[in-house]
């Protein structure tokens, strides 16, 4: 497994790399990416325990890097999100940096629980959280009934409970 993954490297680091550097402006967080790619390849072999034969490794580094990619953009966003809300509420904050990135993994937690949610639960969840919303004005808001909004609510509910199990 291990000459597998070293010919693999050796062979397509380099166009990965530039295939990453093409969709980012930064040459560092291309290569960031890139390594973030191998180790998903080298984890996804370990777990299988055997050697997997890859016949065409650009397009299987290509799936994994997209992936990887739409994970590092939807971080992005989220740190964006994170820092406009920061200034529109006129806060001054200094965090450390250690602090800042576990409240952006926390963030892109919660935001993962939620879109697993259906989009009307999600808004009645996000009404009542974020807007400080009542039911009945959720239940206005969305057109539902106020049983509804309880039921939706009971759900976000539960869903926040599974995922901290």
């Amino acid at each position: 497994m291990n000459l597998m993954m070293n010919e693999m490297y050796s062979s397509h680091h380099a166009w990965l790399h530039g295939w990453l550097r093409k969709r980012l402006a930064s040459s560092d967080v291309a290569a960031d990416l890139a390594q973030d790619t191998f180790v998903s390849v080298l984890t996804r072999q370990n777990k299988e325990q055997e050697d997997v034969v890859i016949n065409e490794p650009r397009a299987y580094l290509t799936t994994i890097a997209k992936c990887i990619l739409s994970n590092y953009f939807q971080r992005k966003n989220l740190e964006e999100a994170y820092n406009e809300a920061l200034a529109n509420i006129g806060l001054e904050v200094t965090i450390s940096a250690e602090d800042k990135l576990i409240l952006l993994e926390t963030l892109q937690e919660i935001d993962a629980m939620l879109d697993k949610l259906p989009v009307k639960v999600r808004q009645a969840f996000l009404l009542h959280h974020l807007d400080g919303a009542n039911y009945s004005e959720i239940a206005l808001k969305l057109d539902i009934s106020d049983r509804t909004v309880t039921r939706y609510m009971a759900q976000a509910f539960e869903q926040c409970l599974l995922h901290m199990l």
